[in-house]
């Protein structure tokens, strides 16, 4: 018996599951974060990035507020996708205003010869977040856990941060793909511990960010990027306690490889605004639900305009109906992350809006 309250809102993972729903579930990717005024007040208080994603009762707390503002269908736990590669010991930090930066980079084959799986003990703060937050939800909706995928986090390991034109990480991967390989292999045996730890602690899906598998060239994304997060996604528990776990994967850039990403494991594709919904939905709907895809810049649109667009991502998806094996899912979602400069005000217009035509489309079913 589980020790968590009973869900009350479990749209989203019966969309996830391509299961039917009475409106179109909608969560934004970085819900919680530096756009809502009460996220900077508690960031404020907790003085870093990382003292307020390392502060269970903060992490708590921020993933919390999106959800007092708006009639979410999910909540995404509040932390980074850099805490693996940090717990390999290779000393993550955030300036102001610079994004992250590691202190030691994994760029020959000392440095790979030094990683390993990390010890999930030294990712305790994570997994206690987890569970505060599942607590603190009551049932309201489900708590989502993530990580970034196996060659996402090599990026940033490999560059020592954030990049421009991923120089680094593509010289080693060209000139040393047998190193290449070794450090994918341990990310993807770290992120698939990681997301396991999470769902034990609560976690009710998990996502994977393949947030620059799109820089990649065709041919070298399904080797460097896609074939690891296939590892991670085959390691995944996908039931725990009676319940279904559904597997997320989002590729930034990765419409082009639609077909493949779907035939990797995952329950959901992520798509980015690039991506056609209907299209993709008559290509794969029937193997996997799709998520996305409003354009983020559209929220800094008047009201209407942003009412207007959220009505031509849920046309786009079209008529929810039953398909071979069940019903094809859409979870309605941003492109990528919502940037920290949208106001408030557009969320709420956004979010009442997809509620609202998505039902009106169910009921001229």
């Amino acid at each position: 018996m589980s020790a968590f309250p009973q869900l009350q809102n479990d749209n989203f993972l019966r969309a996830c599951l391509r299961q039917p729903t009475d409106h179109t579930p909608l969560w934004l990717m970085r819900q919680a974060g530096r756009y809502l005024p009460e996220y900077r007040a508690t960031r404020a208080k907790a003085g870093s990035f990382m003292g307020l994603a390392t502060n269970v009762d903060y992490a708590t707390e921020v993933t919390l507020q999106p959800l007092e503002r708006y009639p979410l269908d999910a909540a995404i736990l509040f932390s980074d996708i850099l805490t693996v590669p940090d717990a390999m010991g290779l000393g993550l930090s955030f300036a102001q205003g610079e994004g992250p930066k590691f202190a030691k980079v994994v760029r020959d084959e000392a440095a790979v010869a030094e990683l390993a799986v990390p010890d999930m003990d030294k990712l305790r703060y994570v997994f206690d977040a987890v569970t505060s937050i599942r607590r603190a939800l009551n049932g309201r909706v489900p708590l989502i856990g993530f990580s970034g995928s196996p060659w996402t986090l090599a990026c940033y390991m490999v560059e020592g941060g954030g990049s421009d034109d991923y120089r680094q990480v593509k010289s080693l991967m060209y000139a040393r793909p047998d190193l290449m390989h070794r450090i994918l292999q341990i990310n993807a045996d770290a992120v698939a511990a990681y997301l396991n730890t999470q769902i034990e602690a609560g976690a009710q899906a998990v996502m994977i960010f393949d947030s620059w598998g799109g820089v990649l060239a065709d041919g070298m994304f399904q080797r460097f990027s896609l074939e690891y997060s296939r590892r991670v996604l085959a390691q995944l528990k996908r039931e725990h306690e009676g319940q279904r776990i559904p597997a997320i994967l989002f590729t930034k850039g990765g419409a082009l490889w639609l077909d493949e990403i779907a035939a990797a494991g995952a329950d959901v594709v992520g798509l980015d605004w690039t991506a056609n919904l209907g299209r993709a939905r008559a290509r794969v709907g029937h193997q996997v639900a799709l998520q996305g895809n409003l354009d983020p810049n559209v929220l800094f649109a008047p009201p209407a305009a942003v009412r207007e667009q959220a009505r031509a991502v849920l046309d786009s998806f079209g008529r929810p109906q039953r398909a071979d094996g069940g019903w094809d899912g859409h979870i309605f979602n941003l492109g990528h992350g919502i940037s920290q400069f949208t106001p408030p005000e557009s969320v709420a217009e956004l979010v009442d809006e997809v509620h609202r035509y998505s039902r009106e489309l169910r009921r001229a079913v």
